[in-house]
């Protein structure tokens, strides 16, 4: 495996524990993980030394609003994020916030946000984000559960923070907003003897008081990062200033081994959550290094615009963005009329061609990069170089279009909260690893164990098993859960719950979920997880949920189904009607299980594994329905809670 190398041996089970396959690191650590950088002991110092390095270069910008119209990014240097900092510090240590509180952030991504941020790190007070896309619920147990004393917020977001009230204020007792307050607000505030300032009053609150920032170890915690579990309660994600180091230390050995090395010269869109540890620790990746962090304005429908304006060079997606992307250009081919389609046609297999045929990317396109693809490139910003998707799996096709059409590198990464992000990512150039999550970033060690139940060997000819994770980067904990965190750290080895199988080459795929099975009626036990990413290949199949239980003997499905590729065969078969008209029209629902059979036929399925009714929902599954966890990944419970009955449908008609 020549992105590899062994460090330890694999060995057989004993004692009833499983087998181990080997343990790998990255070949871009073969003679070591990267080194401690002099002088980083904390997140604080990953600011503090950009700020003396790069004192007058562009640190974060916002576009500002103009007669209800964005305009163009208005800057602010890292000195001058660099002095807000001090100041919100300073008033933070006036209200006896000291090292080791919680401070609570409420609100997309804002300048006020990493500001915020950086203040706590400064005076070692934990920050807790707090989702933007969860309800009153999870904002009052994570207020509670994590004891903040001080939470900013938002604007449009202290509403929210409100109906936590009165239960937050056993230990919440200061509000900051990101900008106004309204005179309700401070009413509803004050009424349960808390205090709300605004954000230009905050700053001024410490006046001339001065503190001296307390020492701050490797150790100390410095997030508590609550991760959205599908099930239960979110679970407090203890990550230290070593994790985030060790993380930034291994980006980097990465990117500059792949000459692909961040600069002061690059630039971030901010968009995907702080909230969440991907986007945390990609721009703590951008502040070590001097760069810019573009904010966008809020709006999905308003991201490529924001995209036009700022001209970033790195685009970090979740496979949705990517997915939206994909249709809209699909689309936009469609339209084109018969020329065009023919001409991107002949171009996009041109390229492809090359990129499998082991041509650079760079290389690859001749002049169809120039003629054809630079417009998907300037719909972009016209700068980017590489796009990492991460947060969940990307499909195939779109990731292979993606590769082709955007003139940059597509890399798809692999990482949990408990791993602090970064743990595997495909490499530029290495078009075998399309559909895989490639090789272990240079400063962690991964290993498979074996999991006879699902009959996953990590010592087999082909490995497979549950991916394991050693290293820096490993969160301390779950707060106040040493149960569960017994249950998943053992040994120094993070267990994550994924079913991966190492390619020949040294890249990982993540092939299943180790407790996404269950077992039919006539005992055979379905791995749902890889059923879903094998009929997710279809192009009629957007996304999928396979259902199925003890008590019955096949697979249904609810369907979200690709609106051009249905509407594509409607029109070719003589089918009328709107999109939500085709998903209920059975010939529809018969092309797509026709489909489906033919195509678990090809992937030599087993006859249990073939679903044999389906539902097709033309609205996507999604966060307002409780249905998607904040990064996308499916609520089981909750998908069957809402189809139930769709699902008894569909077992009672085909009996």
């Amino acid at each position: 495996m020549k992105h590899l190398v062994e460090v330890e041996r694999g060995r057989e089970g004993t004692d009833g524990a499983p087998s181990v396959g080997p343990t790998y690191r990255s070949a871009f650590a073969k003679d070591g993980f990267p080194p401690p950088i002099p002088g980083l002991d904390s997140c604080w110092d990953i600011f503090r030394l950009a700020v003396e390095k790069y004192p007058n270069s562009q640190m974060l910008g916002h576009r500002e609003i103009v007669d209800g119209k964005a305009g163009e990014y208005i800057w602010q240097t890292y000195k001058d994020v660099y002095d807000i900092v001090i100041k919100l510090g300073t008033s933070m240590r006036s209200l006896g916030i000291e090292k080791e509180s919680r401070c609570g952030i409420y609100g997309a991504n804002c300048p006020e946000w990493i500001m915020s941020m950086e203040a706590c790190n400064a005076h070692g007070i934990y920050c807790v984000p707090l989702y933007d896309t969860l309800g009153a619920g999870a904002i009052e147990f994570i207020l509670c559960h994590a004891e903040v004393e001080i939470a900013f917020a938002e604007e449009k977001k202290i509403g929210e923070l409100l109906k936590t009230l009165p239960a937050a204020t056993e230990f919440l007792k200061t509000i900051v907003s990101f900008g106004k307050v309204k005179p309700e607000e401070r009413e509803e505030v004050e009424k349960h003897g808390l205090a709300i300032y605004e954000w230009s009053d905050f700053l001024l609150l410490g006046g001339d008081k001065q503190y001296d920032l307390p020492v701050k170890e490797k150790d100390d915690i410095c997030t508590i990062m609550y991760t959205s579990g599908t099930t239960g309660d979110p679970k407090g994600v203890l990550i230290s200033n070593r994790s985030i180091m060790s993380v930034i230390s291994g980006v980097t050995r990465l990117l500059s081994s792949v000459n692909e090395a961040v600069t002061a010269g690059d630039v971030y869109m901010s968009y995907l959550p702080l909230a969440h540890i991907f986007d945390r620790v990609v721009e703590e990746v951008f502040i070590y290094h001097g760069a810019s962090i573009g904010f966008w304005c809020g709006d999905v429908k308003g991201l490529v615009e924001d995209l036009g304006v700022l001209k970033p060079t790195i685009f970090c997606a979740v496979p949705r963005v990517l997915d939206r992307i994909y249709s809209g250009l699909q689309a936009k081919i469609s339209a084109g009329g018969f020329l065009k389609k023919t001409f991107f046609g002949i171009g996009y297999n041109y390229k492809k061609g090359n990129i499998f045929n082991g041509v650079k990317q760079e290389n690859a396109g001749f002049v169809f990069d120039k003629f054809v693809f630079s417009q998907v490139k300037q719909g972009l910003g016209g700068r980017v170089r590489v796009i990492i998707s991460g947060a969940a799996p990307l499909a195939k096709h779109v990731e292979e279009f993606m590769r082709v059409v955007t003139c940059a590198h597509v890399l798809q990464g692999y990482g949990l909260t408990e791993t602090c992000a970064a743990t595997m990512v495909s490499l530029p150039n290495e078009i075998a690893m399309l559909g895989t999550v490639g090789p272990p970033v240079p400063n962690i060690d991964v290993r498979l164990e074996s999991v006879p139940e699902m009959g996953y060997d990590a010592c087999g000819a082909i490995p497979r098993g549950e991916v394991c994770i050693r290293g820096e980067s490993l969160f301390s904990g779950y707060y106040k859960r040493d149960d569960l965190t017994q249950e998943v750290l053992i040994d120094g080895w993070f267990h994550t719950g994924d079913i991966g199988e190492w390619q020949p080459d040294g890249a990982m795929k993540i092939i299943d979920r180790k407790k996404n099975i269950f077992k039919l009626s006539q005992g055979e036990y379905v791995a749902v997880e890889n059923l879903e990413n094998i009929y997710g290949n279809l192009p009629e199949i957007d996304s999928i949920w396979v259902y199925g239980n003890s008590f019955e003997s096949f697979l249904v499905a609810v369907i979200n189904p690709n609106m051009q590729a249905i509407e594509n065969w409607a029109q070719s078969n003589g089918i009328t009607g709107d999109f939500k008209a085709l998903c209920e029209n059975p010939k529809v629902k018969e092309y797509i299980l026709g489909q489906i059979k033919s195509f678990a036929k090809e992937k030599k399925l087993k006859g249990f594994e073939v679903i044999k009714a389906i539902h097709l929902d033309p609205v996507p599954f999604d966060l307002e329905r409780d249905l998607l966890t904040p990064t996308y990944k499916k609520k089981r419970p909750q998908l069957l809670k809402y189809y139930q009955d769709i699902i008894n449908g569909l077992y009672q008609s085909n009996k």
